[in-house]
This record gives C-alpha cells, structure tokens and sequence, in this order.
C-alpha cells in the first residue's frame, strides 16, 4: 500500500486501546491495559516510537512523562487504508464490486443513504 502504512499485530493492539479511550495515555496506562500480554514497558515505549514515526500518533511531553494520542481516529484510518488499496488496485470498478459482493445487506443499504 502506498500512502497509509499497514500495522504489525501488536501496534494494532497499541492503536486499539489509544483509540478506545478519549484522553491522552502514557505508556505505562497503555502497557496497563495490555497487561494480558505480558508487555515490558520498554516494548510498548518501542511499538509507540514506531508508531510516532508512522505518523499515527502524537507524542507529548508532560514534565518527565511523555502522553500519546492517536493522530486520527480508527474511522479515518480504515477509510485512507481502503482508498490506498483502490489505488493499488488495476481495476478500480471491479474491487469495488467485490468489496460490495462481501458487505450485508444492512451495510449495502447504509452504504445507499450516504451516497444519498
């Protein structure tokens, strides 16, 4: 994909929980609430530079402490990821035939209202 970096499994689950939640986190909240996973703090402060770098969030300094927030939201992500895979794709009408192919019935009609 061209323009929107693709996420490991684990910097997905780091975006899940900043996009779960509606204030700034630092690591340590963040390693908290993947604390299922066993997570080293120097792990998750790795998996958020990264993710800085890939521009998906922001990092603020907060005296000592640095605070994290998504760039954009999980919506906005989705939607640059689908319209950089229709860019990707040779045939624009036809992958978006086969994507509407996949869609509900309830998806198709909401898809409809939008596009008015």
């Amino acid at each position: 994909m061209s323009g929107v970096t693709s996420l490991g499994e684990l910097e997905r689950a780091v975006m899940n929980v900043l996009w779960e939640t509606d204030r700034d986190m630092t690591a340590r909240e963040v390693q908290d609430q993947l604390a299922d996973r066993d997570l080293a703090t120097t792990t998750v402060l790795t998996v958020l530079g990264r993710l800085e770098r890939k521009q998906l969030v922001h990092r603020i300094r907060d005296g000592r402490a640095h605070h994290y927030r998504p760039v954009a939201s999980r919506e906005d992500h989705v939607a640059e990821l689908m319209s950089d895979a229709l860019d990707d794709a040779s045939d624009r009408g036809a992958a978006l035939a086969r994507f509407l192919g996949t869609m509900s019935d309830e998806e198709r009609s909401r898809l409809r209202d939008l596009l008015g």
